[in-house]
Order: C-alpha cells, then sequence, then structure tokens
C-alpha cells in the first residue's frame, strides 16, 4: 500500500514524507525535476505535474492514500481538479487535502475561494477524505525578517481581530498522521475537516510585543496598509499574486483567522503535545540574527 504525496519539495510536503517514512510508510513522491529531489532512503520518486495526465496517471498507478497539496498558482483550482479526477479513475478512495482555514468565509480571495470549490469537489464525488484547513503558517513571517530586525517595523496586515497562527511543522506532522490514520484503516473513514490552528489567536500589536521582546529593542506594528503591502509584494511577486495576498490581508483585518471551540485540544490529543507558539519562531530567528 503506497502513499503519494503532492508538493513533496515543498516545506509543507518535504516534511510530511519524512514523517511517513519516519513511520514506516511506503512512500512515492511527486516531483517536477527528479534531479533536484533529495528525499530519506526508501522513498520511490515519480516523474510529472498535475497539468500532465499521463505522468499523473502512471503516478497514481497502485497508490492507496493520496496527499493532495497545490501550489498558489494560476491555475491552481484546474490541477486540483485534473488529479482527484486522475485519482478516481486509479481507485484511490483515500486523500488528505489540505485547504485552508475560512475558505467558506474569504470567498473573494482567489486561492481560497479555489480551494473551497476543491472541497466541494471532494464530497460531491463521495471520496473518503480528511480536508485540513490551515490558519495563517507562522513561518510566512520570513519574508519580513529583515524588514523586523533591521527597520524594527512588523508588517503583515494581521489587524486586531487576530489570527490562530499556526507552525508549518506541525501542519505537516498533523498532515501525515492523518494520511497514516486513513491509509491503514481496514475501511475506508468518512469525510472530515480539520482546522489546522496555533495555541494562541494573535494580533499585530501582540505579534509586535513578541518581536519586542525576543529582540530587546521596541518592534511596532505598521501593517493594516494592504494597498502597501501589495506594492510590496509586488517587488517580487507576480501582480496577480500580490493582489490575491492583499484581498487575503483585508479579510484578516475585518474577519480575522479564528479557531473554533476545541481546535487547540484535538490537535494537541492528535500530536500528544502541545502546539509549537508564534514565540518559539520569533526567539529562533533573534538567536541567529
Amino acid at each position: 500500500m503506497t502513499i503519494l504525496v503532492t508538493g513533496a519539495t515543498g516545506n509543507v510536503g518535504r516534511q510530511v514524507v519524512e514523517h511517513l517514512v519516519k513511520r514506516g510508510a511506503d512512500v512515492r513522491a511527486l516531483v517536477r525535476d527528479p534531479s533536484k529531489a533529495s528525499f530519506p532512503a526508501g522513498v520511490s520518486v515519480a516523474h510529472g505535474d498535475f497539468l500532465d495526465v499521463d505522468s499523473l496517471r502512471k503516478a497514481m498507478s497502485g497508490v492507496s492514500t493520496l496527499f493532495l497539496l497545490n501550489a498558489v498558482v494560476p491555475d491552481e483550482f484546474t490541477q486540483a481538479l485534473v488529479a482527484l479526477n486522475v485519482a478516481r479513475s486509479a481507485g484511490i478512495e483515500r486523500i488528505v487535502y489540505l485547504s485552508v482555514i475560512h475558505a467558506d468565509v474569504y470567498v473573494n480571495v482567489p486561492h481560497f475561494a479555489g480551494k473551497f470549490g476543491v472541497e466541494r469537489m471532494i464530497e460531491q464525488m463521495g471520496f473518503q477524505a480528511t480536508i485540513l484547513r490551515p490558519a495563517y503558517f507562522i513561518q510566512n513571517d520570513l519574508m519580513i525578517e529583515d524588514v523586523i530586525t533591521g527597520y524594527g517595523t512588523y508588517t503583515m496586515p494581521i489587524g486586531t481581530k487576530g489570527l490562530a497562527m499556526i507552525d508549518v511543522r506541525d501542519i505537516a506532522e498533523i498532515a501525515a498522521l492523518e494520511l497514516l490514520r486513513r491509509e491503514r484503516s481496514a475501511e475506508p473513514l468518512a469525510l472530515e475537516r480539520i482546522n489546522l490552528v496555533g495555541p494562541q489567536t494573535l494580533t499585530g500589536t501582540d505579534i509586535a510585543a513578541i518581536w519586542s521582546d525576543v529582540l530587546a529593542r521596541p518592534i511596532s506594528y505598521g501593517g493594516d496598509d494592504t494597498e502597501g503591502f501589495e506594492q510590496n509584494l509586488k517587488q517580487f511577486l507576480p501582480a496577480w499574486m500580490a493582489y490575491d495576498m492583499r484581498l487575503m490581508g483585508e479579510r484578516f483585518l475585518t474577519d480575522g483567522m479564528l479557531a473554533d471551540a476545541g481546535d487547540v485540544e484535538r490537535l494537541t490529543a492528535l500530536l500528544g503535545r502541545p502546539l509549537r507558539p508564534y514565540r518559539d519562531f520569533a526567539s529562533q530567528i533573534a538567536g541567529s540574527a
């Protein structure tokens, strides 16, 4: 029985592969460029692409469980639908899909709306799936590390509603555990959604205060300017993606990313340990600055 991991060379997918291997799973990794892939011993590598249907058919042959992770790209929705259709044709019933929290609320944000459409397809096609809905990735703040440490300002548009930020390492471990739970079940398990959240809901000023503490100097919050946020992102991201991120930031300000009752306790029990807090991430950065 083989688990196919897509997005295997990214930060989440690579860690999912490592967790699965440590737990004795038979793992196949889908990659675009095998020459750049580096995985633990025993991982088989499938060369393919979401829009190359023949390569997907080959990669999914003999697979029992699929981890579906799609990058934020203009045709993300199409890529996911193609993958799910090929998976169904290959007889794959057990799926773990990485969506996003509040996908049904942030309806004007392109990559949220696309993921919600994928969720609906998973339901309507009768897949036995776990839909993981992570909140904001703590490691996204690596993009502004230099701004925080060099200019003393936290510029992500977090606002006052708060985000239940989660560490990428926790996301990957939970995904691996869910893949193994479905893979090893005698019968396919019912569809389930799990919010992936961190141990705290943090506002922009909360995060600035954490940085002030770990860096031992004042760090201010200056992130409510979503127009400026978009313009800064356009320096290193395509314009469509910078705009997508701006729209997401605007929903941060109006809606936040909030955990439901019991989410933290559920994830803590699943991992068998506490969730990693934002302060750990900030302290690690401060220690290397």
